[in-house]
Parts: C-alpha cells; structure tokens; sequence
C-alpha cells in the first residue's frame, strides 16, 4: 500500500476512521535519521498492507505535531482505533517498527 500524506484535513478520515492500524511517521527535510528510517517506513507500507502508513512533514503541519506533543523526529506513532497505542523517537529496525503492532 502507498504510503499517505497526512494533514490536518485528512488526518480524522485516514487515522481516526480507519479500520486498520495506522504507522504515523512524524518528518523533516532537514532531518538526517528521518531520512534514514524513511525508505524502512517505505518498506514496511510496501510490505505489510494489514497497515496504513502515513507520514507528517512537520514542518507543513505544525499543528498535527503539536497534537502528538512531537519534540523530537523522526517520531513514529501507532495508531489503533483512533488511539496511539505505541510511539518511538529516532532511528528504529525495520523489525522494531513492526513489533510495536505486536
């Protein structure tokens, strides 16, 4: 599955109306370890359609990164039935980022 831009426009119908869990990956340009968990994330949505994954430029959506009290990137956060259930900071495995569904 393609991973999805979040907004604040689309934010409540891709992650708290979706019926699958979703990996929220919190992002900058300018961040040297988001862009190295960029193409695990990538993978992982390739990999794991049982998953929706979306991605935030924090910068572009100050507001979905100030909800998430985001202080640190990359930030990822699972979401389950419209709730975050797991979160990370900083460079993860790609078998890290899938454990937090576990």
């Amino acid at each position: 599955m393609a991973v999805i831009t979040l907004t604040k426009e689309n934010f409540a119908q891709e992650v708290l109306q979706s019926t699958k869990p979703v990996l929220i990956d919190f992002w900058a340009s300018w961040c040297g370890p988001c862009r190295m968990v960029s193409p695990v994330v990538d993978e992982i949505a390739e990999e794991h359609p049982e998953i929706k994954v979306g991605k935030v430029n924090v910068d572009e959506q100050p507001e979905l990164a100030a909800q998430f009290q985001v202080m640190s990137i990359p930030t990822l956060i699972v979401m389950k039935e419209g709730k975050a259930v797991a979160s990370s900071v900083g460079f993860c495995s790609k078998e890290a980022i899938v454990s937090m569904f576990r």
